[in-house]
C-alpha cells in the first residue's frame, strides 16, 4: 500500500469517526477489585464513545479476586486466554470454568468473582453497556472467601 493511500485511508477514518485505540493508550484509571487489574481501551476519554465501554482484564495466576458487582450495567466478557473461573450469587454459590473463546454475560447487580487457580495470567476483553464506571467491591460472606481475599490480597 502507497503513503498516499495510507494517508487517504487514515482521514476517512477520521472523517467517519473511527478510532483506533493502541495498547499504549490504555487508561488505567479506572475502578478498580482487589485482585484483578482493569484498564480502559474504549471510554468517553479515549474514543468518544457515548454508551458503551470496554477493557482488558487481567487476574494474575493463583488469584481470587475480590466479590463485586457493576450495579445497574450489564457486562459482557470475552475470555482471551488462560484458564479461569467465575463464581457468582449472593454467597457465590455458583460456578463455571471458562477458557479462551468463551464469552460470559453478567447481568445487572449479580455479584461475582474472577478466579485464576493456574500458572498463567487470564486476559479477559470487557464490554459495558454505559460510560459510568460502576464498581462496588463486597465484603466477603464466608470464612472460605475471606481466606482466598486474604490469601490473595495479603491482608
Amino acid at each position: 500500500m502507497s503513503s498516499d493511500n495510507l494517508e487517504q485511508m487514515q482521514s476517512t477514518s477520521s472523517a467517519a469517526g473511527v478510532r483506533v485505540i493502541k495498547p499504549s493508550q490504555f487508561d488505567s484509571n479506572t475502578p478498580q477489585t482487589p485482585g484483578m487489574q482493569r484498564v480502559a481501551a474504549v471510554s468517553r476519554e479515549l474514543a468518544g464513545s457515548k454508551g458503551i465501554w470496554a477493557g482488558i482484564t487481567n487476574v494474575g495466576p493463583h488469584v481470587a479476586s475480590g466479590k463485586h458487582h457493576h450495579g445497574e450495567l450489564e457486562t459482557v466478557i470475552y475470555v482471551v486466554s488462560g484458564q479461569a473461573q467465575i463464581r457468582w450469587g449472593e454467597q457465590l454459590e455458583f460456578s463455571a470454568d471458562v477458557e479462551p473463546g468463551d464469552f460470559i454475560y453478567v447481568p445487572p447487580f449479580v455479584p461475582h468473582q474472577e478466579l485464576n487457580p493456574g500458572s498463567e495470567p487470564s486476559q479477559w476483553v470487557i464490554v459495558r453497556n454505559s460510560q459510568e464506571p460502576i464498581v462496588v467491591n463486597l465484603e466477603p460472606t464466608s470464612p472460605s472467601q475471606q481466606q482466598a481475599n486474604d490469601t490473595t490480597h495479603g491482608s
